[in-house]
């Protein structure tokens, strides 16, 4: 396997879904527009290839500058604990140098990883919850 990795890639929001769920990831997958919507909006992707099969995504929202919002990280089943996430996260500090902080909201299955690939917890978030 020799997976690549492409930066604002078009991907079509069916892929995308069927990526969420085949990643365990909690996303509105069955409302296809709502997906559509979270990709054209998103101005940073970096989504992971073998082949032709999509293996992973990483959507953001940056301003190249000071900060970036990771707001999805999510490998296909298939795919996990072979480096694909890491590879996505890589690419993102490639693109965004040294001087972006990179921030994420973690699933609670999913607080464990990320502390392995460099990630240190915040304990000075807030948020506001969406309704739906």
């Amino acid at each position: 396997m020799e997976v690549s990795y492409r930066t604002n890639y078009p991907v079509a929001a069916a892929a995308v879904a069927e990526l969420f769920d085949q990643s365990g990831i909690r996303r509105p997958t069955d409302d296809i527009e709502r997906i559509q919507r979270m990709l054209d909006q998103a101005n940073l992707t970096v989504t992971a290839w073998d082949g032709a099969t999509l293996a992973g995504i990483g959507r953001a929202l940056t301003d190249f500058s000071f900060c970036c919002y990771l707001s999805d990280l999510a490998i296909t089943r298939a795919y996990q604990k072979q480096g694909i996430g890491r590879g996505i996260i890589e690419e993102l500090k490639r693109i965004l140098g040294p001087k972006v902080m990179i921030l994420l909201l973690s699933a609670p299955e999913a607080m464990s990883y990320y502390p392995h690939v460099g990630f240190e917890s915040a304990d000075n978030a807030w948020i506001l919850q969406r309704q739906t």
